[in-house]
């Protein structure tokens, strides 16, 4: 398994050209990047065209998981701690005119969040659209198809429900003839949404808070912007954090983008400074659903039971006579705490990567390439079109990028599915036979 640095380097080098540049240099090109698990989808759009079928194979069935779209932040104090803190300050007279207009801004968003927490934005809602759409046209030999038969899951979370039901309104668009089951089940959650073990637990306790938050002092540079809020310095030693004032304003800052709004608290924050409240975040999720050393490289199998959905599936798919009316697109939906170390446990591309030191982390490892709102793992089956019981082959697209597989293949991005069971079956039970 690759899962060292050493075994990885080659893999980087097949690593799309975005990747040649450094993680600081694509964050000042685009700072929504900054936004980690927040980045709306359509700000990173894919614009490499997909490799064409290989010669006498056509695609047939099409597997998938994706996150919910653009959303709300989840609770009342992502918003009102920063909110209070500001006030407290102006009450004070401590605020800036910069300051005073940072307040405001947060104060007239505030009204618009009351019993939204969580929610599905427009712009999240948007987002499946668009990737709903593109499905349609890169693989019209699926979902073109008549009658078509499409399986779509989700998590008992609204706002994965939603986003299920706008890919699926643009299948019957582009195909009236689409018969689509959707399902939303308690049921269903232990692979759409499956908790981590209790030995996952413990491999996690592996990392200390205090380790987490010494990186984070470490390179959080916060007198620039307090200087920008605050008038009193003084004031600002005494009566607040300032390293968690400028984490938490971020939070606010980098999900404005969720929303269809002029608002822009983004702006306070200096290239440099997204780069290094990005790095934060980098290293937090990498820690805590990755395969880093420090929890012995086991977060990612807290996904075991939705790759083994995806194998199950895709045997009784493959294993039902051609003549049958066999299910050619399994969908399902759920959240970023999924994608994320399922792509890591697929090692598509370095997602699978070991990684020590932090400070060298973004130069395999970014967070915003695996989980903006609305990622999506897609996994195509192709069959050739003569010998329909012939070899399967699969290409994997990571947010709609094609993607590298962790075996050997003639031509890439299509692998053998039978190698790719096998080495993925093997590893599941690796780790579960794990003392």
């Amino acid at each position: 398994m690759r899962t060292t640095l050493l075994l990885l380097a080659i893999s980087i080098i097949s690593i799309s050209a975005q990747a040649q540049k450094s993680a600081r240099e694509e964050i000042a090109e685009n700072r929504y990047l900054s936004g980690s698990n927040y980045l709306d989808y359509d700000r990173y759009p894919a614009t490499k065209p997909l490799t064409p079928s290989p010669k006498g194979y056509e695609p047939f069935y099409f597997s998938h998981y994706g996150r919910h779209g653009s959303r709300w932040l989840i609770g009342k104090k992502d918003y009102t701690r920063v909110a209070d803190l500001l006030r407290k300050a102006d009450k004070q007279g401590k605020l800036t005119t910069e300051g005073k207009e940072t307040l405001s801004l947060i104060d007239k968003f505030i009204p618009c969040t009351i019993k939204r927490f969580g929610d599905l934005t427009t712009v999240g809602e948007r987002q499946h659209h668009g990737i709903g759409k593109r499905m349609t046209q890169h693989f019209p030999e699926i979902f073109k198809k008549k009658n078509v038969a499409i399986d779509a899951r989700s998590t008992v979370v609204p706002r994965c429900i939603l986003s299920m039901i706008a890919e699926c309104e643009e299948f019957t668009a582009a195909n009236p003839t689409a018969r689509i089951h959707n399902d939303v089940s308690e049921s269903l959650q232990y692979y759409l949404n499956q908790p981590r073990s209790e030995q996952l637990k413990e491999y996690g306790k592996r990392v200390k808070w205090e380790e987490k938050r010494a990186y984070q002092e470490r390179v959080t540079k916060p007198e620039r912007l307090m200087k920008v809020l605050f008038n009193d310095q003084r004031w600002v030693k005494d009566s607040i954090n300032a390293v968690n004032l400028m984490y938490d304003l971020f939070e606010v800052a980098a999900n404005m983008q969720s929303h269809d709004t002029d608002i822009d608290l983004l702006k306070l924050y200096t290239a440099d400074e997204m780069y290094s409240q990005w790095c934060i975040r980098n290293w937090g999720w990498y820690l805590d659903y990755g395969a880093a050393p420090q929890t012995g490289g086991l977060m990612p199998f807290s996904q075991t039971n939705l790759l083994k959905n995806i194998i199950e599936t895709a045997d009784t798919v493959l294993g039902s006579s051609v003549a049958k009316a066999n299910v050619q697109a399994t969908l399902r939906f759920g959240h970023e705490v999924c994608v994320m170390p399922l792509a890591c446990l697929l090692e598509l591309d370095s997602c699978g990567i070991s990684v020590e030191n932090p400070d060298s982390l973004d130069r395999y490892w970014r967070n915003y390439n695996i989980f903006p709102m609305a990622c999506n793992i897609q996994l195509v089956f192709y069959r050739p079109k003569k010998n329909k019981d012939g070899d399967v082959l699969m290409k994997a697209l990571l947010n709609e990028r094609e993607a590298s597989l962790p075996i050997a293949t003639k031509q890439w991005p299509y692998y053998s599915w039978s190698d790719l069971r096998s080495y993925y079956i093997d590893k599941i039970k690796q780790f579960e036979t794990r003392k």
